[in-house]
């Protein structure tokens, strides 16, 4: 793969170097304290529903970087792109049964929405870079 400048850190050379893996990362840590703190009734259910799917988001930009094409990346964005998406609507629930306020559930919505908005910047970038190596 080709090697991309982050705006943050310099050459990207690991998954651990993308901006995108490392905002998922921060939302995992939330979403895990979030899941730690539900009632017991939830904590087969929900609980853990919560934390594959943000386990799933870093585990796929992590998976996609790690693969050979710039297609089967772009896949495996499109996949952590749905976890994120399923997220959202845990946090809902999270939400309407009254386990998080209402201020708690903005929060974690707007943090997913961001992680979502930069998944799709590297997810198009990876689609250029395909597209200009393409002959």
């Amino acid at each position: 793969m080709e090697i991309v400048k982050s705006r943050s850190a310099g050459p990207i050379k690991d998954f651990k170097d993308l901006d995108v893996w490392r905002a998922a990362r921060t939302l995992r840590q939330d979403v895990y304290r979030v899941a730690k703190a539900l009632p017991e009734i939830e904590k087969f259910g929900l609980a853990s529903q919560l934390r594959r799917a943000a386990v799933s988001v870093t585990a796929n930009i992590a998976e996609g970087f790690g693969r050979f094409g710039y297609q089967e990346n772009a896949q495996m964005c499109r996949q952590a792109r749905g976890s994120l998406y399923e997220l959202r609507d845990h946090f809902v629930t999270c939400v309407d049964e009254e386990y998080v306020s209402r201020e708690e559930g903005r929060r974690l919505d707007a943090a997913a929405q961001r992680v979502a908005q930069m998944l799709n910047g590297y997810l198009w970038s990876t689609l250029a870079l395909k597209k200009a190596a393409a002959p």
